[in-house]
């Protein structure tokens, strides 16, 4: 038998213990040296990832112009994306195209979904999505069958059933609000107010399929409002093979309906005070017929109506106008009706992405679910909320040193501060999300008839999004409105009634923002993105509402009268702005809270970064691994400053047509070109960060416009 000594023992255990111990090491060596590898490769894929990106921001320059001259050339005067459909394209918004490319992907992640329990609802969507793929969607068959049985369903189609169409039995009004259920804005513009019980709010209806029509620009027939919008209707009536003599007779009747419907609109300039004047002047009253769109488009459900009914004057003339045009009326509204059902592609190689838009705009919420599961990390939920809380700082800062706020007033903003509560990502409401989902199942996709699913979609599409107010009986009081609930989208919120902040997870992509990016680079974007939307908290609107979420005055008569002089100056300087492309200025008035927010946005950004620079150096004095990254952009001789403001800037780089600038002459926000020009125009620290001498367009002679 062959036995080992105690001492052979001891040998042979030193030698195991050199063995392993040799491993080991050499098995430390290995995951060091791949770790130190890992960590190279990071590195150098962010370092080429910058690369590219500085490169790609540089290629949107126009460096022939002077920054001081007009900023927003100097920044996006090369920027183009081609365009894909009718609405414009902006940088900003390029992110949707981001997130469509992602929707792609998650409508595979099978088994996330079965983790997620939404397996059945994935399975209509992917049904959807591949019949959308298959299909004729450019140019719109608007001849199907689908499409013409709605259309005589709702009230008639003159220009195609002739003497079948009956004018005794058609009512302008009833047809408009059974358009509403498919999203369709016809002469009833209604939406949903962002507060329980959620109920519909009415706006001036806005006329016209490709151009938004005014009496100005529909004058002569060479305008471009007038070609663009005679083309389309052309489009839709050769579809039904009628004469050359019968389309024109039926373009030439719809623009005569325009001019006499747009000459009410006209008295008043569509300003809804001025409306409601009238309609006291001439003691109008409530139109009678609004009780029969709460039947059609509401199931019967009726709120206290008659506070939020558009202006009586306004609808008790256009009664009588379309008593004149009755067939032309009804002609407009079956030709919007299409044109909603119509893709508008630009070209049919974004055929895949106008369907990937349709399932991430109507399968909101299922997808959202899809993407907050696996791309929305706890880790970008911490950077995310440490830059909300230094632009909060510097908010603070700023209602502490406004020397004209009295010391009770102060007190107030101060305290409405201190109970702003921020939701990174989107707010929670899982059993609303899962119950919005579980309707998914309800939407039919019809084997053989793309033209009835998309009816089905469009009409499944508005009432989501009147569910909260079809159920406001069954829903608590302090429900929020459903589009917090979706992350998945590039926007940010501040929402008066509770006081919050909402930074939604789809808004973290470029050119908002980018992990890798510098910090510079990151306040100038989603900082000034975040400093807007807490501004919003004080401005002319916001500031009527106190830190628990009531409306209430909590404002001295002394400190309001400097306020509302502070927010003139931005009424203003805004209406300076001659938009020479449709030779109109700029609506002062109704813009003056953005114009408002994005100074604040901007002046509050700049001053986190700064704050944020100094901690970071303060940090790297007691530790030399905590010293500030590079701040500036390979391939961009910018200093951090300047490229905080660039960074502003490109965001709204975009490209317009003469239709988008009518489009927005209406709408609360700024033309993005402007929002730049009176953002840096009105910051001293731009005029410093570029040189820019006195007296130049972005730092005029004039005292700048600041409310904080």
């Amino acid at each position: 038998m062959f036995s080992i000594s105690t001492r052979s023992r001891l040998s042979l255990s030193f030698l195991i213990c050199v063995f392993l111990s040799v491993s080991e090491a050499r098995s430390v060596s290995n995951d060091s040296q791949d770790q130190s590898d890992r960590e190279k490769k990071i590195t150098d894929d962010t370092a080429e990832y910058l690369r590219s990106y500085g490169a790609k921001m540089k290629s949107y320059m126009n460096f022939s112009v002077e920054p001081c001259d007009d900023f927003y050339e100097y920044a996006c005067g090369n920027w183009k994306q081609p365009r894909k459909s009718k609405q414009k394209e902006s940088n900003l918004l390029s992110i949707d195209y981001s997130l469509a490319v992602i929707t792609e992907q998650l409508m595979t992640r099978t088994q996330l979904a079965e983790a997620l329990n939404v397996s059945d609802e994935l399975l209509v969507t992917q049904r959807f999505y591949n019949a959308c793929l298959t299909a004729v969607v450019s140019p719109l068959p608007a001849a199907d069958p689908a499409y013409l049985s709605l259309i005589r369903s709702v009230g008639g189609f003159p220009a195609v059933d002739g003497a079948a169409w009956n004018a005794s039995k058609f009512s302008w009004f009833n047809m408009s609000a059974h358009l509403t259920n498919y999203g369709v804005k016809g002469l009833i513009n209604d939406d949903i107010l962002a507060k329980y019980p959620f109920d519909p709010n009415f706006k001036m209806p806005d006329l016209g399929y490709d151009h938004p029509v005014h009496t100005d620009n529909i004058a002569n027939s060479s305008s471009r409002a007038y070609k663009l919008n005679e083309d389309r209707m052309r489009g839709y009536l050769q579809a039904f093979n009628l004469t050359e003599e019968k389309i024109s007779a039926v373009v030439a009747g719809v623009f005569d309906f325009w001019r006499e419907a747009l000459s009410i609109e006209d008295k008043f300039e569509g300003n809804e005070d001025m409306c409601i004047m009238l309609t006291d002047m001439h003691e109008v009253p409530v139109f009678s017929q609004w009780r029969s769109y709460f039947e059609i488009a509401w199931n019967g459900l009726h709120f206290n109506e008659e506070e939020y009914y558009y202006c009586p004057y306004y609808y008790a003339e256009l009664d009588k106008v379309c008593a004149k045009h009755q067939e032309a009326v009804a002609n407009y509204l079956a030709m919007l009706l299409l044109y909603r059902m119509d893709s508008s592609l630009k070209d049919e190689k974004y055929h895949k992405e106008h369907c990937l838009m349709l399932v991430q705009s109507t399968m909101d919420h299922l997808i959202n679910k899809l993407y907050m599961a696996e791309y929305f990390s706890e880790e970008t939920h911490s950077e995310i909320s440490g830059l909300v809380k230094e632009l909060r700082k510097t908010l603070r800062q700023e209602l502490e040193n406004a020397e004209w706020l009295d010391t009770e007033t102060r007190r107030e903003a101060l305290l409405k501060e201190a109970n702003i509560t921020a939701q990174i990502g989107s707010y929670k409401d899982e059993q609303l999300t899962d119950t919005l989902i579980r309707q998914i199942r309800n939407l039919s996709v019809v084997k053989d008839s793309f033209a009835q699913t998309m009816i089905n979609l469009r009409k499944f599409g508005v009432s989501l999004g009147r569910y909260n107010g079809l159920h406001y009986k069954e829903i608590p009081a302090d429900s929020k409105p459903l589009e917090l609930l979706v992350g998945m989208q590039p926007n940010a919120f501040y929402f008066n009634m509770d006081n919050s902040i909402y930074i939604m997870a789809g808004l973290l992509h470029p050119p908002a923002y980018h992990r890798s990016w510098p910090d510079s680079l990151k306040f100038g974007t989603l900082g000034y993105l975040v400093g807007h939307e807490l501004t919003h908290g004080f401005d002319t609107v916001g500031s009527t509402y106190d830190g628990a979420g009531e409306e209430r005055n909590w404002w001295s008569k002394k400190s309001d009268a400097v306020f509302q002089e502070r927010a003139q100056c931005y009424v203003d300087h805004f209406s300076n702005y001659l938009i020479p492309e449709i030779n109109h200025k700029i609506k002062g008035n109704e813009t003056k809270d953005e114009n408002i927010a994005d100074a604040g946005g901007l002046r509050e950004a700049l001053a986190a970064y700064r704050s944020h620079m100094k901690q970071l150096q303060k940090k790297g004095e007691n530790n030399e691994t905590l010293t500030p990254q590079n701040e500036q952009m390979p391939g961009l001789d910018l200093s951090p400053e300047q490229l905080f403001f660039l960074g502003f800037a490109q965001l709204w780089c975009a490209n317009y047509e003469q239709e988008d600038y009518w489009e927005e002459l209406k709408n609360e926000h700024t033309i993005e070109k402007y929002r730049v020009l009176g953002a840096v125009s009105n910051n001293e620290v731009f005029a410093e960060a570029y040189n820019c001498p006195l007296g130049s367009a972005m730092h005029p002679k004039f005292e700048k416009c600041r409310l904080w």
